[in-house]
């Protein structure tokens, strides 16, 4: 019988040409693994930074609880201080949020809204403003660069033209 047998010698050139290119396989191998634990160090530390101002946040919301805890007939002083000091920390929330590209879709009331960017949880008969127009936003909606996140909740017109 003849031999049939495969042939699996490679000339000198091919294998200087296979370890040149296992050589390049391996360095591109190494970068790749630094660069990955470098971007996994940078999300560690926007993640510990992100829960940091969070913390700021809750800890201004303790305060406040604490001192209602602490104060179950809170002074007059206090609780006219209180709108103004819940906006403080929804301002530093938002901030938050806003500083990782997390922000609120603008719409007004008393326009048609974009249903790409708001939902119609509810009408209300109202013959001051033309039908379909937004009469209240009820929950405010949040998109993350062009993804809509959470769309606005608001309420339309409906007008009474006997139809209904």
């Amino acid at each position: 019988m003849s031999d049939l047998s495969p042939n699996y010698l490679i000339s000198l050139e091919l294998r200087e040409l296979l370890v040149q290119k296992l050589g390049v396989l391996q360095k591109d191998n190494l970068v790749l693994q630094q660069s990955l634990k470098e971007q996994q160090t940078q999300s560690t530390a926007q993640t510990e930074d992100l829960f940091l101002e969070l913390l700021e946040v809750a800890d201004a919301l303790e305060a406040l609880l604490d001192y209602l805890e602490n104060n179950p007939h809170p002074s007059p002083e206090f609780i006219e201080g209180l709108p103004r000091s819940l906006s403080v920390v929804n301002r530093k929330f938002l901030s938050v949020l806003g500083k990782r590209q997390l922000l609120p879709i603008e719409l007004q009331e008393g326009t048609e809204p974009d249903f790409n960017l708001c939902r119609v949880i509810d009408r209300e008969e109202r013959t001051d403003i033309p039908d379909q127009a937004i009469t209240k936003i009820v929950r405010r909606g949040f998109h993350w660069g062009e993804k809509v996140l959470r769309p606005t909740e608001v309420i339309t017109a409906k007008s009474d033209d006997g139809n209904g």
